[in-house]
């Protein structure tokens, strides 16, 4: 179990040298073919040490690496490239995020798919500006107004995954407690059922409802998100969020275990078409 960081330079590292592994060649001729000494190819990909982006487009050079979407993947998992003046939008709310924060975004932006689990608020892809604002509200209401509208609108841009030119593929369990819990008021919560009821429609979003009825289940002990890219399964991740931090496990039983939960989930839940049904008898009151 790791921090965001940690993870990222564990996973970054291991892709790189599985890359150098496919060619052929040591670290020492990887380190020659970049002219670098062999030790910081080593600590790279022990993930000892942090790497900048512009060494990492130097190796997939070097390693003949052509794919895109491979490239953009690791270059993020490398960060920000803070000499080369290329920044994503969230660099621009830095000062309002945590480092964890920006991890988790950063994550969810190269995602192929995302598949979550929760039993106390909408998922942040899915809610309203109205619903956010109360959330943030009641999650860090002691900051300043300024940073709060800022936290808004972050939680409003991740969005644009769902709107991209190839969509985040989204899969989210929602217990009953979800659609029960009265979120900024009455209005406010009508609107966002509404929301929720829209989304669902969407054909890369599959909602499900996960009913008081079906008692307890795998997902009482909290909520989990599992990230899942299409370029390599090896940078999949599983993150459990917490008050004041993230949690970021990578190790494939790991993997194994909250992918068996999340179909479990699925499993004892509503159909997306009765959850629809569900959602809309719980806007009418019923």
């Amino acid at each position: 179990m790791q921090h965001g960081p940690a993870v990222r330079r564990r996973k970054l590292g291991a892709e790189l040298r599985a890359l150098r592994a496919r060619l052929g060649i040591t670290s020492g001729d990887a380190a020659r073919l970049v002219g670098w000494h062999q030790s910081k190819v080593s600590r790279i990909e022990t993930g000892a040490s942090g790497v900048k982006p512009a060494d990492v487009r130097l190796l997939l050079d070097a390693y003949g690496v052509a794919e895109p979407e491979l490239r953009e993947l690791l270059l993020m998992l490398a960060g920000p490239d803070e000499g080369g003046g290329r920044h994503h939008w969230w660099h621009a709310y830095r000062r309002v995020l945590p480092p964890t924060y920006r991890d988790f975004i950063s994550l969810e932006s190269q995602a192929t798919s995302v598949r979550t689990l929760e039993n106390s608020v909408v998922p942040g892809l899915l809610q309203t500006r109205e619903y956010a604002r109360a959330v943030t509200r009641a999650a860090a209401g002691g900051r300043p107004q300024d940073e709060l509208d800022a936290l808004v609108e972050v939680r409003l841009a991740r969005q644009e995954v769902l709107r991209a030119r190839r969509p985040l593929e989204l899969s989210a369990v929602l217990d009953e407690a979800v659609l029960r819990r009265e979120v900024g008021g009455p209005g406010v919560m009508a609107r966002q059922l509404a929301r929720l009821r829209e989304a669902a429609r969407l054909p890369q979003v599959r909602l499900q409802v996960l009913p008081f009825a079906a008692g307890a289940h795998v997902g009482v002990t909290g909520p989990f998100v599992i990230f899942s890219f299409s370029s390599t399964s090896d940078l999949d991740v599983v993150v459990l969020d917490h008050l004041t931090s993230s949690l970021y496990l990578e190790r494939k039983e790991d993997l194994e275990t909250y992918t068996e939960a999340f179909h479990a989930l699925q499993f004892h839940a509503l159909s997306p078409e009765d959850s629809l049904d569900f959602i809309a008898g719980i806007g009418d009151g019923t």
